[in-house]
């Protein structure tokens, strides 16, 4: 696995476009992701189909065609200079085919930020593009906001990426130790639905693999670890970093599944380390190299996530 393109920082009065690749997005909660990105002095412009909602399929913010039409007309603007993602849910697997691959890598890099389901665009992005992706607070999300830790670190990782080289979360040692290697992840169901499709990862090789989910019961997230195991799909991982599991408790059960499923790997794994589906989540640069230290819960990386 190797470093990826760091895109640009972002500066003040820059253009970042708001799409819906995945669910229903509620307006209140998109009214006021806009008001704190003009808060911050950026130009947010919302794509066209962003508060559709699918004919007969409520849990998707409109067709399919037309989610990536929004993605693909924002990536592709010269005028835009990052692509923050609404909401999470579900939808991105349907419509990531439909997008014109050479024509995103022919616009060039820029900032993408989402997490949950937005896994599979960062996925994506790392095997068609060779591109960091933020794995962060969404633009009508809960955390974003709400929450001044999510929004002050999603901030200072979009303007002054040097600031926050050193990620630490207060997280302990499930299996101590330390490691280096390239971050990438995601949600945990996602990547295990990923696996044989156009855009999975062919190795974890060098990697330090971040996992987080919600609201999936342990027998199910056993389920997704064991897939991921058998396929494959972990050998060669150098550590293992657990965010948020809300949704999955009781939490002991889910920690000992974790500590069992994992524990074989031989890597240094780091629970509770603050990104995902929680409040306060902290924004993690899939692509870039990273020194995970598990038992003092940090993570150090080798250079700014943003250039």
């Amino acid at each position: 696995m190797r470093e990826l393109v760091r895109p640009r920082r972002l500066a003040p009065g820059a253009r970042v476009a708001v799409v819906a690749p995945s669910g229903p997005v509620p307006e209140e909660r998109l009214q006021a992701g806009l008001d704190v990105l003009r808060g911050w002095d950026l130009d947010p412009v919302v794509a066209p189909h962003v508060l559709d909602r699918h004919g007969t399929l409520p849990y998707l913010a409109g067709a399919d065609a037309d989610r990536a039409a929004d993605f693909q007309a924002a990536w592709c603007d010269p005028a835009v200079d990052a692509v923050l993602c609404a909401r999470g849910g579900y939808g991105v697997q349907r419509m990531v085919d439909l997008l014109d691959w050479e024509a995103l890598r022919a616009a060039g890099p820029k900032v993408l930020v989402g997490f949950s389901d937005v896994t599979a665009l960062h996925e994506a992005f790392a095997a068609r593009l060779g591109l960091v992706t933020l794995h962060g607070p969404m633009a009508a999300g809960i955390d974003f906001v709400k929450n001044a830790r999510a929004q002050d670190h999603l901030k200072a990782t979009l303007f002054a990426p040097e600031t926050v080289r050193a990620i630490g979360s207060g997280g302990r040692a499930l299996v101590p130790g330390r490691a280096r290697g390239v971050l990438f992840g995601g949600c945990l169901s996602l990547l295990a639905a990923e696996l044989g499709t156009p855009h999975a990862r062919r190795s974890a090789q060098g990697g330090l693999l971040c996992l987080e989910d919600v609201g999936e019961e342990p027998y199910r997230l056993d389920r997704c670890l064991t897939q991921l195991l058998r396929a494959g799909a972990l050998d060669g991982v150098r550590g293992v970093l657990l965010g948020s599991w809300e949704g999955c408790e009781p939490y002991e059960r889910v920690r000992a599944l974790l500590a069992e499923r994992l524990g074989g790997l031989g890597v240094p794994v780091a629970e509770e380390f603050g990104f995902g589906h929680c409040a306060g989540a902290l924004t993690i640069p899939f692509g870039v190299a990273a020194r995970l230290d598990a038992a003092a819960g940090t993570l150090t990386l080798d250079e700014p996530a943003l250039r």
